[in-house]
């Protein structure tokens, strides 16, 4: 797939500097949060943190399935993903408090978010979604990047990760039979995170005594 736009093709680059210098930004300032929750909690609530820059491809197959053309104009502005945080925290409460500790920084304007957690898509996908503008300064001015933040526990990563995989195996749609099924484990998965938030409850209430 090419770009339909020449001038705009040429401006692909300076675009992906702009995306290569947010997401540096990006994980510079959600490590630094993250220390100062874990020193001031004495507990670091996040397993693991994984980041990515959506590759030119990918970004153009994605504005094909959106129904638009593949221009630089169209990536700019109506791929709201092309820089991806995903942080993967250990109990449910953890997501919440990571949440807070994000949309309360300075360093970024909140733009969206989303609750898949209390409000799972059809397709039984929970996390929980941020997305943010980050500041770049480039040719001595600021300018705003979008990037998406992803905040899920290990339960959710886990159904999220096997639904892609089995995704990619069709090329359309699920047969109902096994998105059903997708989907009873999402419950089985939410129920789950919901236990083991009260067995965290229950373990740290032991450690006040």
């Amino acid at each position: 797939m090419t770009y339909t736009d020449i001038e705009g093709k040429e401006k692909i680059p300076e675009l992906m500097l702009k995306y290569e210098f947010a997401l540096n930004i990006l994980e510079t300032h959600l490590n630094i949060l993250i220390k100062e929750f874990s020193f001031s909690h004495g507990y670091n609530p996040v397993e693991h943190v994984k980041s990515r820059i959506k590759e030119e491809n990918s970004a153009l197959k994605k504005l094909e399935q959106k129904g638009y053309e593949p221009t630089y104009y169209n990536i700019a502005n109506h791929l709201h993903d092309m820089i991806g945080v995903r942080i993967v925290c250990s109990f449910l409460s953890d997501v919440y408090d990571i949440v807070d500790l994000i949309k309360s920084s300075p360093q970024f304007k909140l733009k969206e978010e989303k609750d898949y957690i209390e409000h799972p898509k059809e397709s039984g996908y929970i996390s929980y979604h941020l997305l943010v503008l980050v500041p770049i300064y480039l040719n001595d001015t600021i300018e705003y990047v979008e990037a998406e933040i992803q905040i899920r526990t290990m339960a959710m990563d886990f159904w999220a990760s096997l639904d892609h995989k089995i995704q990619y195996k069709f090329s359309k749609t699920l047969p109902n039979e096994i998105s059903e099924k997708l989907y009873d484990f999402s419950l089985e998965i939410n129920d789950l995170d919901r236990r083991m938030n009260l067995l965290n409850n229950i373990v740290k209430r032991y450690e006040e005594k």
